[in-house]
């Protein structure tokens, strides 16, 4: 190894905790955005300058020298103060903050998340935006691994002590079925048993809820289609070919389908879910709980209010979370 020379920078440290945490240089490469030559890059100059190798990169996967495993720790800690420091300046002035990489379930992307992202972007004028959607347990994961600083994603089991949770809204599952075909006021639960159920996929957290409560309930319904798209389900809902089990954000996220069904409540044991705005506990400082209290406002105005109109017996079942308990802070304006 070459004697120490050149100097340590934050973007060095970043690319070794994320090599570190992926135990791969083109997986990091990914996360970071940047090109495998260029994080590989980065490696060899950081560990130049401490006059040490950090990374076995001969092995598979790649893992850390005692060296590493030491400054790891260190490098983890920089990050957190680093990024603590940008959040009390952007307290100050919203527009130093320059990244802010942001995850957001898909149920929302449609609605809620273009308007969230503009009211954002017009204080913060000189910040980065990076969103990326998906289900909620790979968001959580992201969130863990630090490959984002914010989510927006559905509550999964108990509150890891490292997390900062805000609920922002809850919401029931419904069923959704052909339009007119529980017309004639039958049972509804026995006609509904003698028709296809389509599933949401299992390998996503919001399935595996939903199959766990049907069990719960002793119900075996005969289901042919297990998918993972909200409007691939609904059109097949639409198209007569069975009826689902989701929740208004789902139905509203297939918006040009919600004519051609019909959406009433489970008849059955009710289940619901909880939506949350979570970071990293301590990093961002108060933006978390400000960019909870927007999304609150913004989920009354463009989901809970025209969902209501629509379907009146949701009135105290979907509903936005006051944020009880939770420090008040407003950093943006209203809308």
């Amino acid at each position: 190894m070459a004697e120490p020379s050149g100097r340590i920078t934050l973007w060095g440290i970043e690319v070794f905790v994320a090599t570190a945490e992926e135990a791969s240089i083109s997986a990091a490469a990914r996360r970071l955005g940047a090109s495998p030559s260029a994080v590989s890059q980065q490696l060899t100059n950081l560990e130049t300058t401490l006059g040490t190798a950090l990374l076995n990169r001969s092995e598979r996967p790649m893992t850390l020298t005692p060296a590493g495993t030491l400054f790891q720790r260190r490098a983890q800690t920089i990050l957190n103060e680093a990024a603590r420091a940008r959040a009390e300046l952007a307290l100050q002035d919203p527009s130093v903050l320059t990244r802010l990489r942001l995850g957001v379930i898909e149920d929302l992307d449609a609605t809620v998340t273009p308007r969230l992202l503009r009211d954002m972007a017009e204080e913060m004028t000189g910040c980065q935006f990076l969103l990326e959607t998906g289900a909620s347990h790979r968001l959580i994961d992201k969130l863990e691994s630090r490959a984002l600083d914010m989510i927006v994603a559905a509550e999964i089991g108990e509150e890891a002590e490292w997390m900062e949770v805000h609920p922002v809204l809850t919401e029931p599952f419904v069923a959704a079925v052909p339009k007119g075909a529980l017309s004639d006021g039958a049972d509804v639960l026995a006609r509904l048993r003698k028709m296809p159920l389509i599933l949401y996929t299992e390998r996503h957290y919001i399935g595996r809820l939903i199959s766990a409560h049907l069990a719960r309930q002793n119900l075996r319904l005969s289901h042919r289609f297990e998918l993972d798209s909200y409007h691939a389900i609904m059109a097949m809902v639409a198209a007569g070919a069975g009826w689902t089990i989701l929740t208004p954000l789902g139905v509203m996220h297939a918006a040009r389908f919600r004519d051609q069904a019909d959406v009433l409540p489970l008849p059955f044991e009710p289940l619901s879910r909880t939506i949350m705005l979570t970071a990293r506990r301590g990093v961002l400082g108060e933006i978390p709980a400000a960019t909870a209290g927007r999304l609150r406002r913004l989920l009354e105005e463009l989901v809970v209010g025209p969902s209501l109109e629509r379907m009146p017996w949701l009135e105290g079942e979907l509903r936005v979370e006051n944020g009880s308990g939770w420090p008040r802070v407003q950093i943006w304006s209203s809308a």
